[in-house]
């Protein structure tokens, strides 16, 4: 009987041990281990471009570090939808973290991101996407425009530029009734102005395009004439200080999965997004650029520096745009300050 008693003794000890042990952990007197979260990132750029091998998957790899295995992030070869449908399937749950360009989405959504997509904006990718997270996120709502996903970057890449096989765009007038492949947004406004044939299609259908004639060039920054080896393609390539336009990109993730990271691994992860994804990302695209530039040389490309009338043509219809755009946005807004405040960031004088 004593023996029995004792045992019950004991094993009532050490369940009240358990529980005050437990109780403890809650109080945070000994920390509790976090919950491991694997996430998706669906990936639309070919796999060996270096925004995916420079930016993306150093990102995942640097979280998996910082959170101690706890966050990890596939980064898929293959991506999980379309281009333009990649901001739904984060907010839509199809994939954890997606990225993609607000000029893809036909709607007002991105209204504000305009602001990254106009002429004379920067010299380097790097510069132009810090100055882009800066202003959108501090001036223009940024994560209001992104509302339904987590916001986890933002870039742009390098200076885009005009690449054709028809002939060489040194006027305006040259580009008038060429056939464009333009990733919607402020560029194929500013073309059709020119009197050019604007046709949106996703990247990876340039070259089949171009080869075949339905296009006669594209408006792109260098990188493609490398990772879309359109260098095979194109004849002549226009080149324009600041650029000729840009695109703006999100990185997003479903709002689910973020919430089912523990509060401290959120802190980790965003450390390593915000200004300083988009200062990798930048260096990313800058890297994609100069493989571009050396593709050119090797290909024969005649690139031309546009001429000063061909400038100033761009920057009188550029104002226009730009004005419209700063005239249309919500109050509260100052579209123009923003603009002087991102240029003033790039260096460049407009």
């Amino acid at each position: 009987m004593t023996e029995k008693l004792t045992k019950r003794a004991f094993l009532g000890q050490a369940a009240a041990a358990g529980a005050v042990a437990v109780g403890a952990t809650g109080l945070g007197l000994r920390p509790a281990r976090a919950e491991s979260v694997d996430l998706v990132l669906s990936s639309w750029l070919p796999p060996r471009h270096p925004v995916v091998v420079h930016a993306i998957k150093p990102w995942a790899k640097d979280i998996e570090t910082a959170t101690e295995g706890r966050v990890k992030i596939r980064v898929l070869a293959k991506p999980l939808g379309s281009p333009p449908a990649h901001f739904d399937m984060a907010r839509d749950g199809v994939a954890d973290i997606t990225y993609g360009l607000h000029s893809f989405t036909k709607d007002d959504r991105f209204k504000n991101s305009r602001i990254g997509q106009f002429s004379l904006l920067g010299n380097d990718a790097a510069s132009i996407s810090q100055a882009f997270w800066d202003v959108y996120t501090q001036d223009l709502g940024a994560v209001k425009e992104h509302e339904g996903t987590h916001l986890l970057g933002l870039f742009n890449h390098g200076p885009g530029v005009i690449h054709n096989k028809a002939r060489p765009v040194k006027t305006a007038d040259d580009l008038k009734g060429m056939k464009l492949r333009c990733p919607g947004g402020y560029i194929s406004d500013l073309m059709t102005s020119f009197d050019a044939v604007t046709i949106l299609t996703a990247p990876g259908e340039v070259y089949e395009k171009l080869s075949r004639g339905v296009i006669d060039g594209v408006t792109f920054p260098m990188d493609p004439l490398n990772s879309y080896k359109l260098a095979e393609l194109v004849k002549y390539t226009t080149k324009v200080p600041g650029g000729i336009y840009n695109t703006t990109w999100f990185l997003v993730m479903n709002p689910g999965k973020w919430d089912k990271i523990s509060k401290a691994d959120q802190e980790a992860i965003t450390k390593l997004s915000g200004k300083a994804f988009a200062k990798r990302a930048g260096e990313a695209w800058n890297i994609a650029d100069d493989l571009g530039v050396k593709a050119a040389k090797k290909a024969g490309i005649e690139v031309i520096d546009a001429p000063a009338p061909l400038v100033e043509a761009i920057k009188a219809k550029g104002s226009v745009f730009e004005d419209k755009w700063a005239g249309s946005l919500d109050k509260g807004y100052d579209g123009k300050a923003a603009l002087e405040k991102f240029r003033k960031m790039t260096g460049i004088s407009a």
